[in-house]
């Protein structure tokens, strides 16, 4: 059995339908399975987060993928090496319009309606009539400068030639985007559930396009932790790490997802009601409020039985990460250290966790 030198841990994350490999972990008892006493602590937005991880407040946390490398390499931040030995979720974005540019897109290419997923080229027109018109560039919103989100949004405007200097792209943590949407301070947004479905369910926009269909299986939600918490307290986090995993297998139930949902509806956790939280995580992407769900079964992948890597921190994945990073311009003029990947993405915690864990069963 795992000793943790640290028993009382607090672990910060954001409401959103991905933090529940962290509450199925606390509310189904994984963590005090591994002798942890676990207060789950909600935050407002990601740069809060990092902050109060960087800081110590936070022992560890839910994070953005991307976000041990930028915190690693001091991007946006003072520096801070931070590790993940655990790949949370995989997938869980998508990209919501509002109703009203809706009917842009559909005015200005002479539509009846659009195809789902949306091509990113039925936006040009819209572009380029708003700039003749001398009105107010499509603006969009991301969770954060370093996060899947951006790049994906970028990525899918890149797919229809589309400059980022076309649109306007500001950030507004999660809870705000539905809000700023009615308010019509954004035509779009691109965010985790349950605020696309949030979004749909008030008939305040369209999803137009799941980050499944930008990428295929990507890693999204990862554990964050300091290096040097992790050097003081290794057995500590690889029994953190085989409850957040316990909690990733135990998700790969349909009822257990029900279940979950309805957990995560109250207000420590989303504050949602659980027809906004329990679509994604079924493989259903609400669409619009006329138009009938489209089926994502790996809308929000926790684990797969048939691949025990989902949840590895694999190098590859913080390459490519690294990769989305410097082609959206983050790294220029910034010293990449060799093997930066390596100290930040631990495959070999993960390995130990459950080598460890097979000689407890």
């Amino acid at each position: 059995m795992i000793k943790p030198e640290q028993t009382n841990l607090t672990l910060g994350f954001i409401p959103l339908t991905d933090s529940a490999p962290l509450v199925a972990a606390k509310e189904m008892g994984f963590f005090n399975q591994w002798g942890l006493n676990v207060t789950l602590q909600k935050q407002n937005s990601w740069a809060t987060l990092r902050d109060k991880l960087h800081v110590g407040i936070l022992d560890a946390a839910q994070m953005l993928a991307p976000m041990p490398l930028a915190s690693t390499l001091g991007i946006g931040c003072a520096k801070t090496h931070i590790i993940t030995p655990l790949v949370l979720s995989l997938n869980g974005n998508a990209i919501t319009l509002s109703q009203q540019l809706h009917v842009e897109i559909l005015n200005e290419n002479s539509l009846s309606h659009v195809t789902l997923p949306l091509a990113a080229y039925l936006l040009k027109n819209v572009i380029q009539t708003r700039k003749l018109q001398g009105r107010p560039k499509i603006k969009f919103a991301t969770v954060f400068p370093y996060s899947c989100h951006f790049y994906q949004l970028r990525d899918w405007l890149s797919s229809a030639d589309i400059k980022l200097t076309d649109v306007d792209i500001g950030v507004v943590p999660p809870v705000n985007m539905v809000s700023m949407l009615e308010n019509g301070d954004m035509d779009g947004f691109c965010v985790g559930g349950p605020w696309n479905a949030q979004a749909v369910r008030a008939g305040l926009g369209i999803t137009a396009v799941t980050s499944f269909d930008v990428w295929q299986d990507s890693p999204e939600k990862v554990l964050g932790l300091r290096e040097a918490w992790y050097t003081s307290n290794p057995n500590t986090v690889l029994a953190l790490t085989a409850a957040l995993q316990q909690a990733c297998i135990w998700l790969e139930s349909t009822p257990n997802r029900f279940e979950i949902a309805c957990l995560m509806s109250v207000s420590k956790y989303l504050n949602a009601p659980v027809e906004v939280i329990a679509p994604s995580l079924i493989g259903s992407c609400l669409t619009d409020k006329s138009m009938p769900p489209r089926e994502i079964p790996s809308y929000n992948q926790f684990y797969k039985s048939q691949s025990d890597l989902i949840n590895s921190p694999e190098h590859i994945r913080g390459e490519w990460l690294l990769s989305k990073m410097q082609s959206a311009g983050q790294l220029d003029n910034i010293d990449i250290p060799h093997g930066i990947v390596k100290q930040i993405f631990r495959p070999e915690i993960y390995e130990e966790m459950r080598v460890k864990t097979s000689e407890t069963e």
